[in-house]
């Protein structure tokens, strides 16, 4: 009889707690707006090899996927921390002399020491943009330049 009574307290508990506020239905604007919940840029280089290389020893990313054809390495998507970025073998059909990079810089925040990653990457035969320096809006950063020219700057906020 005992485990009956507290099966039926814990029903009425249960009927009457409100849901956690992460849980509760959300408002939302209308007409909605985009919502979304990754963003994994790609970018067309010169020589996937040389890139995938830069990428993993140098900056520090690790391969998630790898793409061939035929034995013939054609891109990867890498991953570091909760970021994507892919990378992707030109099919040159734009011509060889194309420009990359011109025009793009991604921002990339992290929890980690920015003075010691920047010093990771100097170690591994990486070029920084500009050493750490501190931001006026509370952040502080450093810049790098891929080997096609796409320009990534990381980030953390100053303690």
């Amino acid at each position: 009889m005992a485990a009956k009574k507290k099966k039926a307290a814990k029903k009425a508990v249960k009927k009457t707690a409100k849901r956690p506020a992460s849980r509760s239905k959300v408002r939302r604007r209308q007409p909605e707006t985009l919502r979304l919940r990754q963003l994994a840029p790609s970018f067309t280089v010169n020589d996937a090899n040389r890139s995938l290389a830069w990428y993993t020893n140098v900056l520090g990313f690790v391969v998630k996927d790898r793409w061939e054809n035929n034995g013939v390495f054609l891109g990867a998507e890498l991953r570091a921390g909760d970021l994507s970025l892919m990378i992707g073998q030109d099919d040159f059909k734009k011509g060889k002399d194309r420009v990359y990079g011109v025009g793009v810089r991604i921002y990339c925040r992290t929890a980690q020491d920015i003075d010691l990653l920047a010093k990771e990457i100097k170690a591994r035969g990486g070029t920084l943009d500009h050493e750490p320096e501190d931001q006026p809006w509370g952040e502080r950063d450093f810049g790098v330049t891929d080997p096609d020219g796409y320009k990534i700057t990381i980030s953390s906020m100053r303690h």
